[in-house]
């Protein structure tokens, strides 16, 4: 009986082999394409934007960092800092692209903040900015637009002096700045 069995998986194979084996090969195909292949929708082309440093003659008082704890004296604690800090002797802080204004708003910890929605998903959030705003919420700007002025309105960086909290967010997610500002040539 056992050479009868042994004959059937055999016939079995010769028979059928060919399909399980062109549809392993599919498989392993169709994997390879799907692992290889981007998401076309995901990707953001950066090609045509040409941001600009929101201040002039900036220096970084503290870098953005998402890995590397940075301490902040103010709240006496360790902690990430997904913007750049920027400061200079001329305080007047500059839209980095063409957008509109979303959000004008206060808070203790971060100041007066502007956000400005921009082409291809990108939001500039600019926060520890003085009283006097030069914008709006609901107004079209163009890069190198001014819209305030550093100060230390923000309560979480206030003894920093007047400086630019500057956060850039990709589809909602903050993004390293440094990836597409020019400090170079600040």
């Amino acid at each position: 009986m056992e050479i009868r069995k042994e004959n059937k998986f055999k016939n079995f194979f010769k028979r059928y082999g060919a399909i399980a084996l062109a549809g392993v090969f599919t498989v392993a195909i169709a994997l390879t394409i799907a692992l290889t292949v981007t998401d076309k929708g995901s990707e953001v082309s950066t090609t045509n934007l040409d941001f600009q440093v929101p201040m002039n003659n900036a220096e970084i008082l503290k870098d953005y960092s998402d890995t590397d704890l940075q301490f902040n004296e103010v709240l006496n604690r360790w902690e990430i800092h997904l913007g750049i800090d920027f400061t200079s002797q001329d305080t007047a802080v500059f839209s980095v692209l063409d957008g509109t204004v979303t959000s004008v708003s206060n808070n203790s910890l971060e100041g007066n903040v502007v956000e400005i929605t921009h082409s291809n998903g990108f939001v500039s959030v600019y926060s520890s900015l003085a009283d006097e705003l030069l914008v709006s919420e609901g107004d079209t700007v163009q890069k190198g637009t001014q819209i305030g002025n550093a100060s230390n309105t923000a309560g979480r960086e206030v003894e920093e002096g007047n400086q630019l909290h500057f956060v850039l967010l990709l589809n909602g997610e903050e993004v390293d700045p440094n990836n597409y500002l020019d400090l170079q040539n600040k």
